[in-house]
């Protein structure tokens, strides 16, 4: 039984990889990308840092793996789960799950020192910017695009265009961060943020239920084709 029990440990024991990159991740934060070398990451890692050499070319290819692994890329990889996938016919389902898991992000340590990161040198380091870029507006935007053009399709959702619902989507969703988790002097308490993240789904969704459209909305009286009514 000790042994299975010691065989488990071991199996979920993080790889030098990740080892790796949480300690960069910890280092960057703390000292700034400039300011953090890569003895001190090996020191902090328990390996010399030639091994370092074995696992990222560099100190820029740390931070490029970094930015691949957290923030926009992992909705990102979340939105390819199979748990994802199987709300494919279940728009209200769908949008409660996104935003559930991003409160779940939002509230992790690592997720705010990532953003600490990301927000001082992503315009210091080359790729960065770009390779940021790439995993927010090309997979994650492209994904859930998709998502909302398939419940379009399938008549659950009213929308004539899914790329700019899904960014209606995200833009609500990033408010509710900035006023919850940046702004304020300290994060609000889940409950807080949970009511909010409610409040702001029943009022997306009302926008796009099936059936819906603005097109169809009766003109005030006295309006006629745009001209002024007759005296």
């Amino acid at each position: 039984m000790a042994l299975h029990t010691s065989s488990t440990a071991h199996a979920a024991a993080p790889t030098t990889r990740q080892r790796i990159l949480d300690e960069a991740l910890n280092l960057f934060a703390q000292s700034g990308y400039g300011g953090a070398s890569m003895r001190e990451l090996a020191r902090r890692v328990g390996i010399r840092e030639s091994s370092l050499y074995n696992h990222f070319a560099g100190k820029a290819a740390i931070l490029e793996a970094i930015v691949s692994e957290h923030g926009p890329a992992s909705s990102a990889s979340r939105l390819e789960e199979p748990r994802y996938k199987q709300l494919s016919r279940q728009p209200a389902a769908f949008c409660r799950l996104f935003a559930l898991d991003l409160v779940e992000q939002w509230s992790e340590p690592r997720e705010h020192q990532f953003q600490k990161v990301i927000t001082a040198e992503r315009n210091r380091v080359p790729g960065i910017r770009a390779k940021f870029a790439d995993q927010f507006y090309a997979r994650e935007q492209r994904l859930m695009t998709d998502y909302f053009r398939g419940f379009a399709l399938a008549g659950l959702i009213s929308t004539p265009d899914a790329r700019e619902t899904a960014r209606l989507f995200a833009a609500g969703l990033i408010y509710i961060r900035l006023e919850h988790y940046v702004m304020g002097a300290t994060p609000s308490p889940r409950p807080k943020v949970i009511e909010a993240i409610d409040r702001y789904l029943a009022f997306f969704l009302s926008l796009i239920a099936a059936g819906h459209d603005d097109n169809k909305k009766r003109k005030p009286k006295g309006e006629n084709r745009g001209k002024a009514a007759p005296d």
